[in-house]
């Protein structure tokens, strides 16, 4: 899922960007790159609405993807 979806656009074990902010260490740190806190509620906000270049990506995930990506997520 994450290749897919997001590695084209983001790292995922690698600190710098790609054409989006790196996701490494995402909720390890007090806020997202966009300062908005990071919580599960403002990363499926994110994804789903998208956010300056990042498309919305609602329409793409289902809800049990969703739950796959925001659990990797926090294994980085």
């Amino acid at each position: 899922m994450f290749i897919a979806r997001c590695g084209l656009c983001h790292y995922d074990r690698q600190y710098g960007d790609l054409h989006g902010p790196s996701l490494a260490s995402l909720y390890k740190k007090p806020a997202l790159p966009s300062g908005a806190a990071a919580t599960d509620e403002r990363v499926v906000a994110t994804i789903v609405h998208g956010r300056n270049n990042m498309p919305a990506q609602g329409g793409q995930i289902d809800a049990d993807q969703m739950n796959d990506l925001l659990a990797y997520l926090h294994t980085l």
